[in-house]
């Protein structure tokens, strides 16, 4: 089985899902700016992808700045605050499957996750290929 937590707004995350369906899987799809996130949830995700909140925290195209969020001294527990009252402060996708989580950015990344590559390249909207890599 294999979970994203999904940004259909986001490039990234529309590529990486359909990396993810020509490996041959459909994942489940979770939509993380609807449903949200919960405190136990991202500390599950976090420690399994080893990523920090810091790590996790998306600042490009977000309010972390306007919220002081990327002053350093910010603490854990504040930012896991903000990304559960904001879901857009959290980094996407990120990809769970048996062999692990990973914030899967670049793309590409999403393949170290999978238990079947696609079988031929896989083009994003723009018909530009995005895996594999060259």
């Amino acid at each position: 089985m294999i979970v994203i937590h999904h940004n259909p707004a986001c490039g990234t995350s529309r590529n990486v899902l359909a990396i993810i369906r020509a490996s041959g899987a459909e994942p489940e799809v979770i939509e993380y700016l609807q449903t949200g996130w919960t405190r136990p949830q991202l500390l599950g995700l976090f420690a399994a992808a080893d990523l920090t909140p810091r790590g996790a925290l998306r600042t490009h195209k977000t309010n972390a700045e306007e919220l002081g969020l990327t002053d350093p001294s910010i603490s854990d527990d504040a930012l896991l605050d903000a990304m559960i009252a904001h879901p857009i402060l959290v980094n996407r996708p990120i990809v769970c499957t048996p062999k692990g989580v990973d914030l899967c950015r670049p793309s590409h990344t999403v393949e170290a996750l999978l238990d079947t590559l696609p079988d031929g390249p896989v083009h994003d909207e723009k018909g530009e290929v995005i895996w594999p890599v060259a």
